[in-house]
């Protein structure tokens, strides 16, 4: 009965640590990915950074635009966030709309974790 349990918790430990692994972001050999808050931005950066680095740890906020990845536009209030992922030359790649803050941060680590 104890090698069972002793089992059981081994095996949701290695759980728990593979669904903290697969969340962890983009994966980018070496090197974090790098978004640079838009100037209109209205979210304050220390909430965005609260959130990045609990949902995606291999995403970071610049202040350099020339070395950033991607530029982030995050704007709205509480109850209606709207965050923006916009590419370089301008294009807006990604948009998303929530009630939460980490819910917008979330979706915006799910979108860059499928970009090549």
């Amino acid at each position: 009965m104890k090698n069972l349990s002793r089992s059981i918790l081994r095996t949701a430990f290695a759980v728990l640590l593979f669904a903290g692994a697969a969340g962890a972001g983009p994966a980018i050999p070496g090197r974090s990915l790098k978004l640079v808050l838009a100037p209109r931005s209205t979210v304050d950066p220390t909430d965005i950074m609260k959130n990045l680095s609990e949902k995606c740890p291999g995403v970071i906020l610049t202040g350099n635009v020339k070395g950033s990845d991607y530029m982030l536009y995050a704007g709205g209030w509480s109850g209606e966030y709207r965050f923006m992922v916009i590419a370089k030359g301008g294009d807006t790649i990604y948009a998303t709309k929530t009630v939460l803050l980490s819910n917008a941060v979330k979706d915006v680590c799910q979108f860059l974790s499928k970009r090549p």
